[in-house]
């Protein structure tokens, strides 16, 4: 068997696409277009890689992009006044604040500071709250991302087994949610996990989120088996995942690319909240499908 692959890259297109019509209607009713904040604190690499990204692809969408990079040396004080100016700031719907931040800020608090019903990223309290109970609210985008990834695949999802490797606040937690929320039966296994092997060859869906390059195996997978590889790792100057793609590919029946999967629809799904917010404020009718 040689595993289909699911190409993020392809839906991430489509879905920018429809992000990008819906956007066009939007401006034309309301006279302006949906605004993104995102704020960079300090000069890690691959944040600015990241924050580069979003505004690019937040003005491709039609939308207007506010950039906001402040020196590493920044106060928690002086950052949550800022948030404090975006959340009122009527021209901007979405605000995301990049991590990882310097020591000297409390990541937590800068968090739970940005208005729940502007916090695209979907890490806010309220928002995890709202999630964890089945109300409308934002999920991170990555979550959200696999989750649609897994929908288009498998159609519906009710029933099905599925294993997420990984518990953190951004994509472990969050998508066990999401899939209990399609009726699937979930598992959320972790490092404490006893005879991990054993658990994943159960399910008919593995999500693999643990930062460890290519922790997952063939031989660890039920034939068949639909893969999301979250991880993002460099080794030897190449990327690649949580799951070993080459034993992968030949037990799994589809499996997501590392690079090319997860990682486009990850910005696809920030610049829908982004939309959805600005149209939840306006009142304004979109399309359910997004």
């Amino acid at each position: 068997m040689t595993a289909k692959i699911i190409d993020g890259k392809a839906a991430a297109a489509a879905l920018r696409g429809e992000v990008a019509a819906e956007v066009a209607r939007f401006r034309t009713a309301e006279g302006r277009a949906p605004g993104l904040a995102v704020v960079l604190v300090g000069d890690d690499p691959a944040s600015a890689v990241y924050v580069r990204a979003k505004g690019k692809a937040t003005v491709e969408a039609g939308m207007e992009s506010f950039e906001h990079r402040l020196s590493a040396g920044t106060s928690e004080t002086d950052l949550l006044a800022l948030v404090d100016r975006l959340n009122a700031d009527p021209a901007v719907d979405g605000i995301l604040v990049q991590l990882p931040l310097p020591p000297q800020i409390d990541a937590n608090k800068v968090i739970t500071r940005i208005d729940p019903d502007k916090d695209v990223d979907g890490f806010s309290p309220v928002n995890a709250g709202r999630l964890a109970i089945g109300l409308h609210g934002f999920v991170p985008c990555t979550p959200l991302g696999c989750l649609k990834l897994l929908r288009a695949e498998l159609g519906d999802l009710s029933g099905k087994s599925a294993v997420v490797i990984g518990r953190s606040n951004i994509v472990g937690k969050p998508l066990a949610l999401l899939l209990l929320g399609d009726s699937a039966t979930v598992t959320i296994a972790h490092s404490r996990t006893k005879d991990l092997p054993a658990v994943v060859r159960q399910a008919d869906i593995v999500v693999a989120a643990v930062g460890k390059p290519q922790m997952v195996r063939g031989d660890w997978l039920k034939p068949g088996a639909t893969v999301i590889d979250v991880g993002i790792n460099r080794i030897e100057g190449r990327l690649v995942g949580d799951v070993d793609f080459t034993s992968a590919s030949d037990v799994a029946g589809a499996i997501t690319p590392v690079p090319g999967g997860v990682g486009p629809m990850t910005i696809a799904c920030l610049l829908r909240n982004t939309f959805v917010s600005a149209a939840r404020r306006e009142n304004f009718s979109y399309g359910k499908s997004l």
